[in-house]
């Protein structure tokens, strides 16, 4: 049997639609488009298509305007360095379309070097622009930016009026508000389909029921038991679901996440367990660790599995019970809100071939694996699955990333997030499944920046803390491996603190740190102990981890950096995309995955 990395929509799969959902302007594109979004509400539209063949992306931008349009590639989500595309149709019906460099925060520059973003038509329409164009996915240009797999921080702004070439201050003028930042993984999106493709289908839902939101708290986490539906008498599959948030509470639900419950889990079916997550947490020790449904804030809340795989319930489905957790983020303490907010899952007609289920890897989140210090610009934080946490897999095979080790090498990334926002936690599609096997490792790193920080950050579950975790979909479904987590083990945090009784109150440790006042010496020498310090890897299943023991991470071969070359010829100059037998495996075998709640500093 072979297992598979999948995620929730395959893009193969998906219909393409003239109107997409969500998308605001009345001006229908130029033609059909693999991938769009709504960048602005009433205002600004996006749709684009990968060229993998032609190594180039095909973009058509929608601007609520009669002026100019901007859309732009940065690298890090401001101006600096960013690569942008500026168009606009004059009053005779011309595009005119440009290439600018940003070197900092002043007007873009006309980049005179080489043009290498390229308009194809454009039109203005019931008070809107429309253009549509394309670049190459990496042009070589320095005055570029190589639109990576991953995630990629789009930029866009547009003026009121056009420039005027002909005159001498006749050029674009600042933007002012009209300005916008998405973090959009460009050459992976799902896009979300409609509810009215599931219309005819049965389903349930798990949701609250008017839960009133504390207000002493600025981070509430809320837990419930569900039952499956007793009418599920035989085994079914769910194909979708749909994260039902309450309208009203959008600013307050930050995400929420369904477990299994083990089989073995007991309830009183007539008083299910509901409340606040750690007061109940002794009753559900037995329904922590494995994840049946996922949403995260700026995520799609309609979420459609590939076609071979279905979730399964019911019928000897050994799973009953399952448990929301619904986490609140209530910054402003407000009073009297009540939410009912949830989850519907939409049940297929048929059984697929293969049962789906869930993978997480990363870091546990508490103070013993996160201590991050202030005023660091890079500090990197790594966990590591190793093979023997892979010998669950069946026999014949299956800045965040996770590198898929095989025989000590890294062969490529299952994700790489170079740009994340936590108010964006996009699904990411892999274009191709990943075929997974015994006795290979996982590696996954998180890279932090607090710089804008002046106290130490730690992991745990409020929106100020931070966490590191991947959450991968897969087939079929192994029901004895759900998540493989790493932390510092306490051994190495008794050497740092120079104490000679073994720690065995985390709360000592965090109050330790919380009182460490910091040097710069003293924020370098903190990732030398994060580098070299010894690591507990668990793995498994609620009621059944296993523990692994790491006197430091396990060292493997690295993948090669990517290097775009430009070769000549006896004609002329001409640009070639360079990949290394490492990166042309990734590009061709990747298909899906998502980094889940790493936290606001994370960059």
């Amino acid at each position: 049997m072979q297992l598979y990395i999948i995620f929730q929509i395959l893009l193969a799969l998906m219909t393409i639609v003239d109107k997409s959902y969500g998308i605001s302007s009345p001006v229908q594109p130029f033609t059909t488009y693999k991938h769009s979004i709504e960048l602005q509400a009433n205002v600004a539209d996006l749709w684009w298509t990968v060229d993998n063949v032609e190594e180039e992306i095909i973009f058509e931008l929608h601007v609520k305007t009669t002026g100019w349009i901007a859309l732009g590639i940065s690298p890090a989500g401001g101006m600096i360095g960013a690569d942008i595309g500026v168009g606009w149709v004059d009053q005779e019906g011309r595009v005119h379309f440009q290439d600018r460099y940003a070197f900092n925060r002043s007007k873009p520059i006309i980049d005179n070097t080489t043009s290498d973003w390229f308009h194809l038509q454009g039109r203005e329409q019931n008070g809107w622009t429309c253009i549509q164009f394309k670049r190459l996915l990496d042009t070589c240009d320095s005055m570029d930016v190589r639109i990576k797999s991953g995630t990629n921080v789009i930029i866009f702004a547009y003026g009121l009026v056009d420039p005027d070439l002909s005159r001498p201050d006749g050029d674009i003028f600042y933007h002012g508000t009209r300005r916008g930042t998405r973090m959009i993984p460009l050459q992976s999106y799902g896009n979300s389909p409609t509810e009215d493709k599931f219309s005819e289908l049965d389903s349930f839902e798990f949701r609250f029921n008017n839960y009133r939101v504390p207000s002493t708290s600025d981070t509430t986490y809320h837990c419930k038991v569900y039952k499956v539906p007793s009418r599920l008498s035989t085994k079914q599959h769910v194909i979708a679901h749909k994260a039902l948030i309450d309208p009203a509470n959008r600013d307050l639900v930050h995400h929420l996440l369904v477990y299994e419950c083990d089989s073995a889990t007991i309830f009183d079916d007539a008083n299910l367990p509901d409340g606040l997550c750690d007061d109940i947490f002794p009753k559900l020790q037995l329904c922590t660790t494995n994840i049946a449904s996922i949403w995260a804030v700026g995520g799609d809340e309609i979420e459609e599995f590939a076609e071979e795989a279905g979730y399964p319930v019911g019928g000897d489905f050994p799973i009953k019970y399952y448990v929301i957790e619904m986490h609140y983020n209530n910054a402003e303490l407000a009073s009297n809100r009540t939410d009912s907010s949830g989850i519907r899952f939409y049940i297929g007609k048929e059984l697929r071939q293969h049962d789906l289920g869930y993978l997480s890897f990363g870091t546990y989140p508490n103070s013993a694996a996160i201590a991050i210090p202030p005023k660091i610009a890079r500090f990197n934080i790594d966990s590591y699955c190793s093979p023997r946490a892979s010998q669950h897999f069946p026999e014949s095979g299956h800045s965040i990333w996770t590198k898929l080790i095989r025989n000590n090498t890294a062969t490529q990334y299952l994700f790489n997030a170079e740009a994340y926002d936590f108010n964006y936690q996009f699904e990411n599609v892999l274009q191709q499944p990943i075929k997974l096997y015994r006795g290979d490792a996982f590696a996954t790193r998180c890279i932090y920046n607090t710089m804008n920080k002046n106290e130490i950050t730690l992991g745990g579950p409020r929106t100020r803390d931070e966490m590191c975790l991947h959450i991968f979909t897969y087939y079929p479904r192994m029901n004895d491996l759900y998540s493989c987590w790493t932390m510092n083990a306490m051994a190495s945090w008794q050497r740092l603190m120079n104490s000679s009784s073994p720690i065995t109150d985390r709360m000592l440790l965090k109050q330790w740190l919380l009182n460490i006042t910091w040097t710069p010496g003293l924020a370098t020498e903190w990732q030398e102990f994060y580098n070299s310090a010894s690591r507990d890897a668990f793995f498994g299943r609620s009621g059944n981890l296993e523990q692994e023991f790491f006197s430091i991470l396990p060292k493997y071969k690295d993948l090669q950096p990517f290097e775009c070359e430009k070769q000549q010829t006896n004609d002329s100059a001409v640009t070639t995309i360079g990949y290394n037998s490492a990166n042309q495996y990734k590009r061709f075998v990747l298909l899906a995955f998502v980094p889940f709640i790493v936290r606001t500093s994370f960059k």
